[in-house]
């Protein structure tokens, strides 16, 4: 439950660049990226891409927890999360508090590429291949190594700052 209905320290939208606006007019699916360490980011910026192999591509920030361990492990997992996702995607922005650490408090599977949330859920693992900076981010190549697809809910939609659901 939060206090205010928007956020009062987002910066105004006549102060933000045209860029900035644009970026948050296109709904982005919310996932849950987390590498062996362990360490956790919500990435709105994902894209999959088809081929063989199949790739996922990100923009995360360079200078994160979650960035420092993949580096060092080499591969992550790809979570899509859900709406009743809202308060993990919060804690693992760093806009909720994380008492014990972002993992305390569920359960979580342990798989090679990095702990999954317990339940019935889709995601993939993923290899890192490259990574370079654009804008103000570090974009993230990885294939596509594993993927555990569940039933679908709706997923967890951020746009225009906030999240939404489909329907």
């Amino acid at each position: 439950m939060t206090i205010h209905s928007t956020d009062p320290f987002a910066t105004p939208d006549e102060d933000k660049s045209p860029v900035r606006r644009l970026r948050g007019r296109l709904a982005a699916p919310v996932t849950l990226w987390t590498t062996p360490g362990p360490a956790g980011l919500t990435v709105s910026s994902t894209v999959v891409a088809d081929g063989d192999p199949g790739r996922v591509l990100g923009l995360i920030d360079d200078e994160s927890d979650f960035w420092d361990a993949l580096e060092d492990s080499g591969r992550f997992a790809v979570v899509a999360l859900t709406p009743a996702d809202r308060q993990l995607a919060d804690r693992f922005a760093g806009l909720m508090p994380a008492p014990g650490g972002l993992f305390a408090g569920a359960d979580w599977i342990d798989t090679a590429y990095g702990p999954v949330p317990a339940g019935s859920r889709t995601w993939a693992g993923c290899r890192l291949e490259s990574s370079r900076v654009v804008g103000w981010a570090l974009l993230v190549e990885a294939v596509v190594e594993r993927v555990e697809p569940a039933p679908s809910p709706l997923p967890l939609i951020h746009y225009r700052g906030r999240y939404r659901e489909l329907g």
